[in-house]
């Protein structure tokens, strides 16, 4: 027998009735959200409140722009050259006076599984591999790898005292979130400061990322992900060509006028509203919501963005786009300046990215290696760095440059004889900062003589994310999310010392 409705004699759903008496859907939706908001709660306890779109104190930065070199570069050829390298090539480590370096202790104090992640030790050094000069009024010493970077020295922050927990490409992942591959996925730096401060525009996203990421062996989405945040604040992807930067820039019927496209949004997206009252804490809704929103948006913005024939034939050349070496790259880094300009609050460029551990892991032949991927990349972003300082863009401007982990001084090994290439160094590497408050010309932290151990003012990857967040005016201890205990670790420490 069909149960019969009680609403049913007055002529009213069951629906209508809770509408009408305030506890219909609409306000079981609204109860949801303003019970994760911090708003509405059954008790006394300590409520939740969410950022609020504004920092927490006075930033110095806008935006940042995150480039990352996939692989590994090496910080011995670069920015933290070590001539002693030159002095004992050749001779064991434990032939030279710097035999401490391959003490067990100390190779064993950053890895926490040192018995899955402890790899040789390559002990019989490596000559550098180019030569390496002074450069600017600071007299920071760059490699010959990068010239164009050296002639940037006056603005560069060098950290050569960096460290990290991994020995292998998982590091690529811990060097966006802090956390060892195992641990998961876990909100990226970029995913925290798009928590923290939402966009500055409406018609871009406020988290981009260029270039090819990381490979699934090495932290794949998850290294431009946002995790338990919500795929709201995660990265999109953007290619830079003009014709397809996104698979949902252009109308699916390319008849349909811009007033009727408009239309067709405004219902849908009054659609997918019904959706989020019958499913109000369905996350993956409310992203895809704001996805079709910003997506119909973008439609006029992307390729407005992405029009570099605008730009001049001097600045096309001075990022090196009359040239095969650097033309992907340079376009690159000169989307992440137009982006900048129009109010993109994180940009994330990737380079190297081969579908397997990155173009700049140099096991084998690390000259003809580094010498080529540096040339890709050395140009493109001291242009970038020079366009930002002309166009008064670098004082609020994050510019960093990152890898997982440094190379080692001894050579890798070929079957018992001295192999060409070396192998991954979590002990000491260097990253460098540009603008965004930072102090230019200067060196902080150091490694030991052969660019081993990072033994003076070291960082764990986090204390980059801790000045990265500080530096656009938020205390990463205030950045927390209901439910998810963080370690003291996440949260890292500002690195004062090159701070202007």
């Amino acid at each position: 027998m069909k149960t019969p409705n009680p609403f049913g004699a007055c002529g009213v759903t069951r629906r209508q009735f809770l509408t009408q008496t305030g506890m219909g859907f609409t306000g079981v939706a609204l109860g949801a959200m303003l019970f994760k908001d911090g708003v509405l709660r059954a008790n006394d306890a300590p409520a939740f409140t969410p950022p609020n779109g504004q920092p927490q104190f006075t930033p110095r930065a806008k935006s940042v722009i995150w480039i990352f070199l996939i692989g590994g570069l090496s910080h011995l050829e670069s920015f933290d050259v070590k001539p002693e390298l030159n002095k004992y090539a050749g001779k064991l480590i434990e032939d030279t006076p710097h035999k401490g370096v391959v003490n067990d202790t100390l190779i064993k104090q950053n890895l926490p599984n040192i018995d899955t992640q402890k790899r040789d030790v390559y002990k019989k050094i490596m000559a550098l591999n180019t030569g390496y000069r002074t450069h600017g009024q600071s007299g920071l010493v760059v490699s010959d790898w990068f010239p164009h970077l050296g002639s940037c020295a006056d603005d560069l922050a060098v950290v050569r005292s960096f460290w990290t927990i991994d020995n292998n490409h998982g590091a690529q992942l811990t060097f966006h979130t802090g956390r060892n591959v195992r641990e998961g996925a876990h909100p990226t730096i970029g995913s925290w400061v798009t928590y923290g401060l939402g966009s500055l525009t409406d018609n871009l996203p406020e988290f981009v990322v260029i270039g090819e990421p990381s490979a699934d062996c090495c932290g794949g989405v998850w290294t431009h992900g946002a995790a338990y945040l919500g795929p709201q604040y995660s990265g999109v992807r953007l290619n830079t060509d003009p014709s397809k930067p996104l698979a949902f820039i252009k109308p699916a019927d390319p008849t349909m006028t811009p007033e009727e496209q408009e239309h067709n949004f405004s219902l849908l997206g009054k659609l997918n509203r019904l959706s989020g009252i019958d499913y109000p804490d369905d996350e993956f809704l409310r992203a895809r919501i704001k996805s079709y929103e910003l997506a119909f948006q973008m439609q006029t913005a992307i390729p407005d963005t992405l029009g570099l024939q605008k730009e001049s034939e001097a600045t096309k050349k001075m990022y090196g786009l009359d040239q095969k070496e650097t033309e992907t790259f340079g376009q690159q880094c000169l989307v992440a300046r137009r982006m900048v300009e129009r109010g993109v609050r994180f940009i994330q460029l990737f380079h190297g990215g081969i579908g397997s551990a990155g173009a700049w892991d140099s096991h084998r032949d690390i000259k003809a290696n580094h010498s080529r991927l540096a040339r890709n990349v050395d140009q493109p972003i001291a242009a970038l760095i020079k366009d930002l300082k002309q166009r008064g863009l670098l004082d609020d401007t994050l510019v960093v440059i990152g890898t997982e982990f440094g190379r080692t001084p001894g050579a890798d090994f070929n079957e018992g004889a001295m192999g060409t290439g070396r192998d991954h160094h979590p002990h000491g590497f260097t990253c460098v900062l540009a603008g965004g408050g930072t102090k230019g010309g200067i060196v902080h932290g150091a490694t030991d003589e052969l660019g081993f151990h990072a033994v003076e003012n070291r960082h764990y990857v986090t204390d980059l994310h801790a000045t990265v967040l500080h530096q656009m005016g938020l205390d990463p201890r205030k950045l927390q999310y209901p439910g998810r205990q963080r370690l003291d670790v996440d949260y890292g420490e500002v690195i004062r010392g090159i701070l202007a």
